[in-house]
């Protein structure tokens, strides 16, 4: 199979560090045009890329097989229903849109293209280690899942997930991580309940949220905080056998920012074990998985070789969207909302 040509709309954040680099490293995909106004930096990191200007240029091009999305959430429906009706297949940056019906909207015109959705973190080390924690029966019966996204950013940033509008704010760009997670564990669950704030001086949107997913006898708990000094606590799982308790987040986001490549020896290597304990206080290391956000798009590779299913399809990113709306009905309101 000839390498899929990508096209990568956006160079901010979320391109330049996340999308681009780990489309350079997986064998099939070639990174083949980056639309962005930042064309210097473009041909400076990637210089077999194409910098275009337009949308429009990658959209026109015959060879380009794959378009990745990664802008502002508010542009997620305009650019991802051009490029499917150009006949692209088409990634997207999580949060797959601004509302759950952008996302069904979407969903409609994929008809015979793959549409996804980058909810990579289910491929970091903790996320990867405690599944492998479930599956082996070492925790017993998960009854608490407490999941933290915690930073210590009290200066109120002048970046367009700060400003106030539609899925902005760390509910949209933190919980939807957590909310994905907690799907993949446990599936649906019956209620949530939200308390969602803006607490930092001159915050204008979410910067804190607690929420509370009910299943028939497992809590699950989702925490982000941007006033946390104490900011390393990641997971704390009970279980009837044992509990699983972690810090410090995946490493893999700051080793691309500091300019790693997905393919070194080291990338993704956790150097802070997770612990279990049990009864009766016993505590031990727990070896890591390798965090491997490589794997979402050695996934789309072979999703569209033929050889494996999407990994991570759009009815799972429309789920996570339900569940943020209803979270957030949930605060606006104050009390249980069904789910």
């Amino acid at each position: 199979m000839n390498p899929v040509d990508v096209a990568l709309i956006g160079f901010g954040l979320a391109g330049r560090v996340f999308h681009a680099p780990l489309i350079a490293a997986v064998d099939g995909l070639h990174l083949a045009a980056v639309v962005s106004s930042r064309a210097a930096e473009i041909r400076a990191a990637y210089p077999d890329a194409r910098a275009l200007g337009d949308p429009e240029e990658a959209f026109a091009d015959r060879g380009i097989g794959l378009v990745v999305v990664a802008t502002p959430n508010d542009s997620h429906l305009d650019l991802a229903s051009r490029a499917l009706a150009a006949g692209k297949h088409v990634v997207i940056d999580k949060p797959f849109a601004l509302t759950s019906g952008e996302a069904r909207t979407l969903i409609a015109r994929a008809t015979g293209r793959l549409l996804s959705v980058f909810h990579n973190r289910r491929w970091d080390c903790d996320f990867l280690t405690l599944k492998r924690l479930i599956a082996d029966g070492t925790l017993g019966e998960v009854v608490h899942f407490e999941s933290h996204f915690d930073r210590f950013r009290p200066e109120v940033g002048r970046r367009w997930r700060e400003l106030a509008g539609p899925a902005t704010g760390t509910w949209y760009d933190l919980g939807s991580h957590l909310i994905d997670q907690a799907l993949q564990l446990f599936g649906p669950p019956l209620a949530v309940t939200a308390d969602l704030a803006a607490r930092r001086d001159g915050a204008l949107t979410t910067d804190y949220f607690d929420v509370a997913l009910q299943y028939e006898r497992l809590r699950v708990v989702l925490k982000g905080d941007s006033l946390a000094p104490a900011d390393d606590l990641r997971l704390v799982v009970h279980g009837t056998k044992a509990s699983y308790v972690k810090h410090g987040l995946d490493v893999q986001e700051t080793q691309l920012r500091a300019g790693g490549n997905p393919a070194d020896a080291g990338f993704g290597l956790d150097p802070r074990p997770g612990h279990l304990v049990l009864p009766g206080g016993r505590k031990t290391a727990v070896a890591a998985e390798r965090g491997n956000y490589r794997a979402f798009y050695e996934g789309l590779r072979d999703t569209l070789a033929g050889r494996a299913p999407v990994p991570v399809t759009a009815s799972e990113a429309l789920a996570v969207m339900e569940l943020l709306e209803s979270a957030e009905q949930s605060a606006a309101e104050r009390r249980e909302i069904a789910f």
